[in-house]
């Protein structure tokens, strides 16, 4: 499934040019949706979640979604909630002692609001799997959705192939789950970063008006814009939303440092360890953009840098995600400023995580006014 998710996504423009004009439309639905607050305290997460929700969404299922849209709202709700209590304590308990469950029942109401989030989601995308079928034309190729329900025609009948309902179902709630809430946490991250260090907003704010004025960024000025790069892999860094990775399983028996691990061992790369490894990191605490420029301004890539993760079972996604944080951060920083609330000052703004599955931004708000480049949200 991994295999055929990943050259699907590519067939389909991941990290390409294509998928780039995706991200573009959709930086000005939310922009317009920034510019309605006018220079108000609001809080990103939900217009953040439901736009980079949108991207993944046009993939998978060949269209986007309005952010008005009840079933739409409730999806990447659900979605995101189910990654906060994922993490939580009751869980992670149950993970641990299973048989908890039987006997605790009513305690672990966490873990009965996740089934039932997961099972309100996997019937909403039952029905949009539907609607997709019944009008599927295997000769016109629409989405992700639409290639796997072709090679299901093809493999019908065929013993022990894996191209059936249910994991067609399950890629895409892994899909639509993890392409949601870690690049709009990531984003959330950024803009509440940028909210409490000024002095650095104003530096990505001057590179990017001497760099390509008022004129859309696109992913090829990545290499233009050292400064602002190094910004975003800084919050990358920092923020660390996925600490603890994803759990991982030795398909044999391997000897590690002098440790025999079995074979179907769990084995959880801890991502921290390196993300703030004081022997990496002038400042492993501090948000630092300097950690990625040479002394001469330069940006350079750093070994330790690894929010992905590594090996074989990293990020499926991670061309899209770099696209995607690139595009949305320059774009919002070129149209808009973020602040702290008026009353409030930059040192007092909590950058205290909400522990889940993934770090999250504590609930703050922020403010914006036009950016160095206000210009008019035409199309590119």
């Amino acid at each position: 499934m991994r295999r055929f998710a990943l050259s699907t996504l590519r067939d389909f423009g991941m990290g390409k040019r294509g998928c780039e004009e995706k991200i573009i439309q959709e930086v000005h639905h939310l922009a317009e949706v920034f510019e309605k607050f006018e220079g108000e305290p609001f809080n990103t997460a939900q217009p953040v979640n439901y736009a980079v929700s949108n991207i993944i969404s046009s993939i998978v299922y060949g269209s986007r979604f309005e952010y008005t849209d009840p079933v739409f709202q409730k999806m990447v709700d659900r979605s995101n909630e189910n990654i906060r209590l994922a993490g939580s304590a009751e869980i992670q308990l149950f993970n641990l002692f299973p048989r908890l469950g039987r006997c605790l029942g009513q305690w672990l109401g966490n873990r009965a609001l996740l089934m039932k989030n997961s099972h309100s989601n996997i019937e909403e995308m039952k029905g949009l799997v539907k609607r997709l079928q019944e009008s599927l034309n295997p000769q016109q190729c629409r989405c992700f959705v639409d290639c796997f329900l072709i090679r299901q025609q093809e493999e019908a009948g065929q013993k022990g192939s894996h191209f059936h309902q249910n994991n067609l179902i399950m890629t895409v709630a892994n899909l639509f789950a993890a392409g949601t809430d870690t690049t709009g946490t990531t984003l959330r991250w950024g803009l509440l970063l940028m909210a409490k260090y000024p002095h650095i907003q104003d530096r990505v704010q001057e590179e990017m008006s001497r760099v390509i004025g008022d004129r859309q960024p696109r992913t090829e000025d990545r290499r233009s814009l050292p400064y602002t790069n190094a910004v975003i892999h800084e919050i990358q860094r920092l923020a660390d939303i996925l600490p603890l990775s994803l759990p991982h399983v030795t398909s044999r028996d391997v000897t590690f440092q002098g440790f025999l691990i079995k074979k179907g061992t769990a084995v959880i790369p801890l991502l921290a360890s390196v993300l703030q490894d004081e022997s990496e990191w002038k400042n492993p605490y501090s948000f630092n953009p300097d950690h990625f420029l040479d002394e001469e301004g330069h940006f350079i890539k750093r070994d330790a840098f690894l929010p992905f993760s590594a090996g074989r079972r990293a990020c499926l996604g991670e061309s899209l995600a770099r696209m995607e944080l690139f595009l949305f951060f320059t774009s919002l920083l070129q149209r808009f400023r973020f602040s702290v609330p008026t009353g409030v000052s930059e040192t007092e703004l909590d950058l205290t995580p909400i522990v889940g599955a993934t770090l999250t931004p504590p609930p703050s708000t922020v403010c914006h006014k036009p950016g160095v480049n206000p210009t008019p949200l035409l199309s590119a």
